[in-house]
């Protein structure tokens, strides 16, 4: 049972390779994911979103959890609040389930940021979990999340050292051009490895995050559009940069949209070949066979693969 947290998986990590963060609805993801992870052999972050508290009920997902544990007693991984708000990240650090919570105050002030933020960093600090918190704000739409191109901004390299010493946050989710959703770049791919550096140089050793980082595989894309979708101009981040983002502090990123997208795509071409069908089992394994397989070829991408038995060793 190796449910750990997020700080000791970025210790093992940093500088090195990216931990992935996936999230999490129901039981296929919840199959696939762990799944996945082991074929890959690699560490991982379940994310439980307050969408998915709200679709789920938070006390199922954390039996479905607890049940994957039991299941697959070699996997190691966190379980984290994604993009919580104040009382959110309160009831999760009250649970004794979670490992890890995300304080999301980005679309504040920059002092009401660092008020919120420290009040849930006591918060959880006094409980033995960690906190993620945000600066700068990273554009697109993804359930609780709507931030219009316009009022997107980048991280201020020097309001993150900042804004982390007068915190105490664990980790910083910083906005380096990536956004939420399945439709992140309207022109070109603009990641910011500039900014991202500046940032590290301020917080060296710190471990940073990034958000908003699914592919959105255009196969994918195709293959939803050819079954009946209507996926127009959706575009994702460049994977082969996320060793990169890794070498410049990056210990976490985030995948979320691109698991929605071979859901879609898997029940879409079902269907398609299956008409008379109405077993929602089928689909289902297909499902979680299908992303095992994309969780396994992503960790591959972040090099969190083959790291498993080196972290074990770490937090045993």
């Amino acid at each position: 049972m190796m449910i750990v947290t997020t700080k000791k998986l970025f210790e093992a990590a940093y500088g090195n390779y990216a931990i992935g963060a996936y999230n999490i609805n129901n039981l296929e993801q919840t199959m696939g994911l762990f799944e996945g992870n082991l074929m890959s052999k690699a560490p991982f972050i379940i994310q439980i979103s307050r969408g998915a508290r709200d679709y789920a009920n938070k006390l199922m997902l954390q039996a479905l959890i607890n049940a994957a544990n039991e299941v697959f007693p070699e996997a190691i991984f966190a379980v984290h609040l994604d993009h919580g708000d104040e009382q959110t990240c309160y009831d999760c650090i009250e649970s004794g389930f979670y490992s890890s919570v995300m304080i999301d105050a980005s679309h504040e002030s920059f002092e009401k940021n660092i008020e919120i933020t420290k009040r849930v960093v006591d918060a959880a600090h006094a409980k033995g979990l960690v906190v993620e918190a945000e600066l700068g704000q990273l554009g697109g739409v993804e359930e609780h999340i709507k931030v219009s191109e316009s009022e997107a901004r980048l991280t201020n390299p020097d309001q993150a050292k900042e804004f982390v010493d007068r915190t105490g946050c664990d980790s910083l989710a910083v906005a380096i051009g990536t956004s939420h959703g399945a439709f992140k770049f309207s022109g070109s791919q603009s990641l910011h490895f500039d900014v991202l550096s500046q940032i590290q140089k301020n917080l060296p050793g710190f471990p940073l995050v990034m958000h908003g980082s699914s592919s959105v595989p255009q196969e994918e894309v195709e293959r939803i559009n050819k079954a009946g979708g209507k996926l127009q101009g959706a575009k994702g981040v460049d994977a082969d940069q996320f060793k990169q983002a890794a070498k410049l502090g990056v210990t976490k990123i985030n995948i979320d949209t691109d698991g929605r997208l071979v859901w879609t795509r898997v029940h879409r071409e079902y269907f398609i070949e299956h008409p008379e069908g109405f077993d929602l089992r089928k689909p289902g394994k297909i499902f979680i066979d299908e992303y095992a397989k994309f969780i396994a070829a992503k960790n591959e991408k972040l090099g969190s693969a083959g790291q498993l038995e080196a972290v074990s060793k770490m937090v045993s």
